[in-house]
């Protein structure tokens, strides 16, 4: 198997490492033995989180967030960061990632993010598009269409984007809607000049973690299982207890409403547990499908059918 993770930008730009991959993978575990690693020859390194579940305080557990105990001393930001009463957009992460990374730097640190969410990520290395605030009250007109309707006027008003789009894909109908009635320019427009990114003013030794379906399965199911029992159901007793908006991403998290469902008395419990372990399965098959995809065929690609080697780690401090 082959570890060069050699980048072709000049060597005189910071590093920035990335370690990605579907939940369960193995890249928390793989990025902290990274930063030990470089710490023991004399280097300073910090964990940046790069999963959307994983920022919110709320979900420590169902997040599967790495516990003082697994960080080993390495420092750890951006997980916990956000409270769940308040969306963390990629725009969001995207703003406080680079000043963590940008904070790594000046100290002469290695930031080495880790995580699997890929518009954080996309975010972060090639920036977002710069929409103005929608309107409020368009945002109001949009969001109390139904589906249908908005697909309708989408269809009208930015044929293209509707094209492009399921009829029944309903929040990314919504925000092309609202953005093409607020700006009076489609989303492609503003899509097609990006700014922020931080890809051009990095090395960046990108390695994204592809492990056999069955091995990373059998994971997901295993750890859906640890997380019921080591406090997950307490977990979402405590979020329900603060009557938030059920829309928001904290409640939507994978787990959130299996255990709703199960303290509602809808679910047995080993009906929660099936659905969880189910819904962090489907997560993993989406993640793997993006990162195959999406991501640079230049990325380094490594299928594991077991825990990422010790190989990986020097691959990953290469200069």
């Amino acid at each position: 198997m082959s570890t060069d993770l050699s980048p072709s930008c000049a060597a005189s730009l910071p590093p920035l490492a990335l370690i990605a991959g579907p939940t369960a993978s193995g890249k928390s575990d793989l990025a902290v033995r990274t930063a030990l690693a470089h710490m023991a020859k004399g280097g300073k390194a910090v964990v940046i989180n790069a999963d959307s579940a994983q920022v919110y305080a709320d979900l420590a557990v169902l997040s599967a967030r790495p516990t003082d105990a697994e960080m080993q001393g390495v420092p750890h930001r951006l997980f916990g960061a956000w409270d769940g009463a308040d969306p963390c957009s990629a725009a969001d992460w995207a703003a406080a990632a680079r000043a963590e990374i940008a904070a790594a730097h000046a100290e002469g640190a290695l930031p080495i993010l880790v995580g699997g969410t890929g518009l954080y990520i996309r975010t972060l290395l090639d920036g977002i598009a710069p929409v103005p605030p929608i309107e409020a009250d368009v945002r109001a007109e949009v969001r109390a269409m139904t589906v249908e309707a908005a697909y309708a006027a989408l269809t009208a008003e930015d044929p293209a984007r509707a094209a492009a789009l399921a009829p029944a894909d309903a929040a990314r109908i919504a925000r092309a809607l609202e953005v093409v009635r607020s700006t009076g320019r489609p989303l492609a427009e503003w899509q097609a000049q990006t700014a922020g990114g931080i890809g051009a003013a990095v090395t960046l030794r990108p390695l994204i973690l592809m492990p056999e379906r069955a091995w990373l399965y059998e994971r997901c199911d295993r750890r859906f299982a640890m997380m019921w029992a080591n406090g997950a159901v307490a977990e979402v007793e405590a979020l329900l207890a603060r009557k938030l908006d059920p829309a928001l991403p904290v409640m939507r998290a994978i787990g959130v409403p299996e255990v709703t469902a199960f303290l509602a008395g809808n679910a047995t419990e080993a009906e929660a547990v099936a659905a969880g372990s189910q819904a962090t399965r489907r997560y993993a098959k989406r993640q793997y499908t993006w990162l195959r995809h999406q991501p640079p065929a230049a990325w380094h690609r490594v299928t594991l059918d077991n825990s990422p080697p010790d190989s990986l780690v020097e691959a990953l401090l290469r200069a």
